[in-house]
């Protein structure tokens, strides 16, 4: 008993938890079939599906294609060295993946809309022609113009500034 205390006490050692994990996701992913450049691509965009659906709250960014080409070329010169797949794999997953940050536009839109929503919704039930929003109850009414706003600051951003992701 006294060990299982300790353990949550004190957790389990970071280099520990961090060797587990990559080794679990190192499996997953050595045990798809590569062989080209596609196959070792959604090999890693895979893994980072399984990573951003398995941790509530954070997600993580999947690196520009040609840091993953870059990988892939040097995965592939390791030949049949499965030690050495693994670590330039580790190595990949610790210098590149990076935490996911919300832009100050998104966080801005997502503060400002819900008030927003209110007055302007108050604003309408004066006006005669819209006296049919009275009908949409507040619960309704202000998450649904919340998350509108927050898809087209997103579609608006993704327009103007091109995808930097995909470059």
């Amino acid at each position: 008993m006294g060990l299982v205390m300790s353990l949550m006490g004190k957790g389990l050692p970071t280099t520990q938890m961090m060797s587990f994990a990559m080794g679990t996701l190192y499996k997953q992913f050595a045990d798809k079939d590569i062989k080209t450049f596609p196959d070792f691509h959604l090999a890693i965009l895979d893994i980072f599906n399984i990573v951003n659906g398995a941790l509530p709250g954070k997600h993580y960014d999947v690196p520009p294609l040609k840091e993953v080409q870059a990988c892939f070329e040097e995965w592939k010169s390791k030949g049949n060295d499965e030690s050495a797949k693994k670590a330039l794999f580790v190595d990949f997953m610790k210098r590149r993946v990076k935490l996911s940050k919300m832009d100050d536009t998104t966080l801005i839109t997502g503060l400002v809309t819900p008030p927003a929503a209110m007055a302007a919704k108050r604003a309408g039930e004066s006006v005669p022609q819209l006296k049919l929003i009275k009908a949409v109850p507040d619960v309704l009414f202000v998450p649904s113009a919340t998350v509108l706003a927050l898809v087209s600051v997103k579609l608006s951003r993704k327009m103007f500034l091109g995808n930097v992701a995909s470059s």
